[in-house]
């Protein structure tokens, strides 16, 4: 019998004209975790419900512990556990509810559940949420729960897909630390996920493009690929988005990032550095030598980033505010009942500033946008946005921003075109304008081959490039993104940010919130949450500074993150 814990031998996967995939070949280990990463619409969830026996191949052989996914797919419930990439559980059940709806499903014994919840609810902490609504939970905890169901039969081969999406980095280290468990203990574990410093983390990945399998191994044995081509510019003098503009744009340049007040460049295998050198002399600045990572060479693979001008702030006219802070709450709180979501929050953004909002799932950063954007009436304290009070002047605040919600906020039974002359509509827009608009949206975001297409029906990039589209439909001054780019692979994240950049040089104020905390060093600042208080505000450097130590000297964004509110819980813990 094959040792492997999931053997695929040339597997395609047709559906109508469309080929998800073609010819895929590997063997998943048990003992290891295994990343599966690639960017949106690679066939990475065709891969995992292959593998789980819930469809079948076109072609080719899929076999998980030896027995065959076809011929004997009732051997395969019982070995596999699968966790979807969509919420699985029941938002109106009990933690515990759920947990015995699956045990019902995975045949478990009335004998065995006791002792397996009792197991399950102490490898994922969840004992004192038992009798919490599911739809209640925080987003890490829905994960751990959809892990705890999907662990409940004691599967040999776990699949999961994406489980860190919209997860905060605590929570995140948290599914890890259970993950790393069942892995010691033998289990095969297939990790999909759009996040590469996790991939970083796996002992071997397969990374999927176009329904290929591009890469098998070791994450260092791509990575090295890259040795001598990655260069980090400190401090440079001037904008430093728009020298990251100019640097992308080089021909030698295969990708490029912000990273707080530096700049990072992943130069072309063989290409000179004359040019990026030239720029950074002009900036005051050297191209000094970094270590690449996994991200840089998963980019680079591709064909590198998607280069830094954006047609969408090309044709947005410049904006200028009269308000001295665009955005301005003092004391700013929310009750829901005794549950107090937001607490005290004061914070100014300046014309022309990227501000970020960070913190676990449940510390109130919604809350806060929703009560910015006017979408929800604060308990207490003042908002004003472009220098409107929401509280006198609701519906005048609402037409200087835009608001893209961190659930998907289209119209699922309206087409692509539908939503955008929706929008266009609702901000007031008619005639030759509202056409040209929505034009010029369609041909921004490469919109339209799927105009008739209901939105659920396109591949998660292109709904977040919809969703962005109607929130700049009306070109406000002032933008709100709650978790813009969740679950989209880097590529399509690095589009995001050219627009956002590019807005901001245009005098666009950007608010934004994020799980990925990379994301984050494109900040100018950031207030960081935490049970709905802001426990602090700088920039991402000084953040960093911050949460430096001994052990750590020069700890990233995420460990600053994680050192951070750990830090703020002792002190809050200490009588």
């Amino acid at each position: 019998m094959d040792s492997a814990g999931v053997t695929l031998d040339n597997v395609s996967k047709r559906f109508g004209a469309v080929e998800a995939l073609h010819d895929v070949s590997a063997r998943i280990l048990p003992g290891r975790l295994t990343g599966l990463v690639g960017p949106d619409g690679a066939g990475k969830t065709t891969l995992m419900r292959l593998m789980a026996g819930l469809l079948t191949p076109s072609a080719g052989e899929i076999s998980v512990c030896g027995f065959d996914t076809v011929r004997e797919q009732a051997r395969i419930a019982d070995l596999t556990g699968y966790m979807p990439q969509r919420f699985g559980l029941y938002e109106d059940l009990t933690v515990l509810e759920n947990m015995r709806l699956y045990a019902a499903l995975r045949e478990l014994p009335e004998g065995e559940q006791a002792d397996a919840f009792a197991r399950l609810l102490a490898f994922t902490r969840l004992e004192p949420f038992t009798e919490r609504l599911a739809g209640k939970l925080s987003g890490g905890m829905k994960q751990k729960l959809g892990l705890a169901c999907a662990l409940m039969a004691q599967p040999r081969v776990l699949l999961l897909d994406e489980p860190g999406v919209g997860v905060d980095p605590l929570s995140r280290q948290d599914l890890w630390r259970m993950v790393r468990e069942l892995t010691r203990e033998g289990m095969t574990v297939v990790w999909s996920t759009a996040y590469l410093d996790e991939a970083e983390q796996c002992e071997a990945v397969l990374l999927c493009n176009g329904g290929r399998l591009a890469f098998d191994g070791p994450p260092g044995e791509l990575t090295a690929r890259l040795a001598g081509r990655a260069f980090r510019l400190a401090n440079p003098r001037g904008d430093r988005r728009a020298l990251l503009t100019r640097l992308v744009q080089l021909p030698e340049v295969s990708d490029g990032v912000i990273q707080g007040s530096a700049i990072r460049v992943v130069v072309r295998e063989g290409a000179a550095l004359d040019g990026v050198c030239a720029l950074a002399h002009a900036a005051d600045s050297e191209a000094e030598p970094v270590a690449p990572c996994f991200e840089d060479a998963f980019v680079d693979m591709l064909g590198g980033g998607p280069g830094g001008v954006s047609l969408l702030a090309e044709r947005m006219p410049t904006v200028t505010l009269d308000a001295g802070a665009a955005v301005r709450c003092e004391r700013l709180t929310r009750r829901f009942g005794d549950f107090v979501a937001a607490e005290n929050v004061d914070f100014a953004v300046t014309p022309g500033e990227i501000f970020g909002l960070l913190g676990p799932n449940g510390a109130g950063k919604s809350t806060t946008f929703k009560m910015l954007c006017g979408l929800l009436k604060p308990s207490a304290g003042m908002a004003q946005v472009a220098g409107i009070d929401l509280a006198r002047a609701a519906s005048d605040a609402k037409s200087r921003l835009g608001y893209m919600a961190q659930k998907f906020s289209l119209y699922g039974l309206l087409s692509v075109r539908q939503n955008l002359e929706f929008s266009a509509g609702v901000y007031g827009l008619s005639g030759a304008e509202k056409k040209a608009r929505v034009a010029e949206m369609v041909e921004t975001f490469d919109l339209g081959p799927f105009l008739d297409a209901a939105p659920a029906e396109l591949a998660l990039g292109y709904r977040q490039r919809l969703a962005l589209s109607c929130a700049l439909m009306h070109r406000p001054p002032v933008l709100f993104l709650d978790e813009p780019t969740s679950g989209v692979d880097p590529v399509t994240r690095r589009e995001f940010w050219t627009h956002i950049n590019g807005l901001v040089r245009k005098g666009v104020t950007v608010l934004v919130t994020t799980h990925f905390m990379d994301e984050a060093e494109y900040c100018d600042r950031i207030a960081l949450m935490v049970r709905g208080r802001v426990i602090a505000l700088d920039t991402p450097d000084a953040l960093k500074a911050r949460a430096a130590s001994a052990q750590s000297p020069t700890p990233t964004m995420e460990e600053a993150f994680i050192a951070l509110i750990r830090a703020s819980e002792k002190a809050e813990a200490q009588p």
